[in-house]
């Protein structure tokens, strides 16, 4: 079971790259831009390379590394001592959406436009929950002493 719900995450997390994260609008009455994490990169991209690369492995690399890397310990094909740079990837992955978090806060804070939390905000956060749930019950499996 595991094993399936981690192989589930190689599919939804890709899906939730591109899914709206947030609508934002300036003006309260006019239409509000679709923002996924994809999009936003795109953008921060063009303005600021070095948060780019940040929030790039945050959000992308770090936990589909971690997925893949869990799926070879599952599957016998890495060793179980990886868990620990595996839960390191899994809490830089959780680390995006607390970024994404704070600027949702910042942005109502100060009170310009509109912004509003979607769907995609929603299945990126279960996304990385499942992720470390996965890799915490797989931890405890491999334990020395218990039948894997």
């Amino acid at each position: 079971m595991l094993r399936l719900a981690n192989l589930s995450l190689l599919v939804l997390f890709p899906l939730a790259w591109f899914a709206p994260l947030l609508r934002a609008g300036l003006l309260p009455f006019f239409g509000l831009d679709e923002i996924s994490v994809v999009t936003g990169l795109q953008a921060l991209w063009e303005k600021d390379v070095a948060l780019a690369l940040l929030v790039t492995f945050l959000a992308i690399f770090a936990p589909y590394l971690k997925t893949i890397g869990l799926a070879l310990v599952q599957f016998g094909l890495a060793s179980p001592r990886l868990h620990g740079a595996l839960h390191l990837l899994g809490r830089l992955a959780m680390a995006d959406v607390f970024l994404i978090a704070l600027y949702i806060v910042i942005a109502k804070g100060v009170g310009v436009g509109r912004l509003e939390t979607a769907w995609g905000l929603y299945l990126f956060t279960a996304c990385v929950l499942a992720s470390l749930a996965v890799s915490a019950l797989t931890a405890r499996a491999h334990r020395p002493g218990r039948n894997a």
